[in-house]
């Protein structure tokens, strides 16, 4: 008998008499004949351009009548799946069945083509979000502290009035230490010099006057002289410089909007309670309270 128990068809059919019940139990007898399944013309495109794009040619009959018949099997299985209450409860379908509400909200936002008008008032309400970085182009010679020991001030020093004296055009990757980041930066914005070297040693940058060698400057990597070719200040494009960031910022702004006021809307059509908080759960900001 136990030797029976440990047999993987005894399990299989065990499972399936069990699945078996469970579906008779959950499903509610249909009185009325067997439900319709209908896959429409406008399916049956969808799958085609869906295995077109995926393959590059259409599909073969044999292979478009087997795209239909797993859409039909999957009809079958989602219809039968609700019956039974397995989309209930579900995380990833819930989040699904949201997802494809905001879809629907984001398509009417996008309707809407900016005017002219429009692209001005949001870049002059939000000038910030579209002002240009400053830009530094500068050349580096490194120094580690680790091969330098004691003596990385002094050597600092040293190195500094041989770069003086040889003045612009120096050839730094012949001299300081090796480096794993590059010897020459062209126009990079402050925030991605601070990203690399780190705020301390971008802030000391700023102060740098073009056109001598300076320093040394102290990164988390050691220290840099530095020498300085140009700093472009910041300043604040006119709306035909970032027309296209304008835009897209417009229509992210708009598909927000959409989205929260298609909430509100829906959220009139419920009453909200929640439990087990102690407080007035106003701060919640829920609204839609009318």
């Amino acid at each position: 008998m136990k030797k029976l128990l440990r047999e993987p068809l005894v399990h299989f059919i065990v499972l399936g008499a069990a699945l078996f019940l469970i579906y008779h139990v959950v499903s509610k007898p249909r009185s009325d004949g067997p439900a319709k399944i209908v896959v429409t013309q406008g399916q049956v495109d969808q799958l085609i351009s869906g295995f077109t794009k995926a393959w590059q040619r259409p599909p073969a009959p044999e292979e478009l009548a087997g795209l239909v018949r797993d859409r039909v099997r999957e009809e079958v299985y989602c219809r039968e799946a609700m019956a039974m209450g397995l989309d209930k409860d579900d995380t990833i379908i819930r989040r699904r069945l949201r997802q494809k509400m905001e879809f629907i909200s984001d398509d009417i936002a996008t309707v809407v083509e900016p005017t002219d008008a429009d692209l001005s008032a949001h870049f002059q309400a939000h000038p910030d979000a579209f002002r240009l970085p400053a830009r530094f182009t500068f050349s580096q010679v490194y120094l580690q502290p680790g091969k330098h020991g004691e003596h990385l001030a002094r050597d600092a020093r040293e190195l500094l009035a041989k770069l003086s004296q040889i003045g612009t055009q120096a050839d730094t990757s012949l001299l300081g230490d090796a480096f794993l980041l590059e010897s020459q930066f062209s126009a990079v914005p402050a925030s991605e010099i601070a990203k690399q070297f780190g705020d301390q040693f971008a802030a000391k940058l700023v102060t740098l006057a073009p056109g001598e060698w300076q320093g040394p400057l102290e990164s988390g990597y050691g220290l840099h002289l530095v020498l300085l070719w140009e700093r472009t200040e910041s300043r604040l494009p006119s709306l035909a410089e970032v027309r296209d960031a304008v835009r897209r910022e417009w229509n992210n702004t708009r598909r927000l909007e959409a989205n929260e006021n298609f909430y509100q809307e829906l959220l009139k059509r419920y009453t909200v309670t929640v439990e087990g908080v102690a407080a007035d759960p106003t701060h919640l900001a829920l609204r839609a309270s009318k």
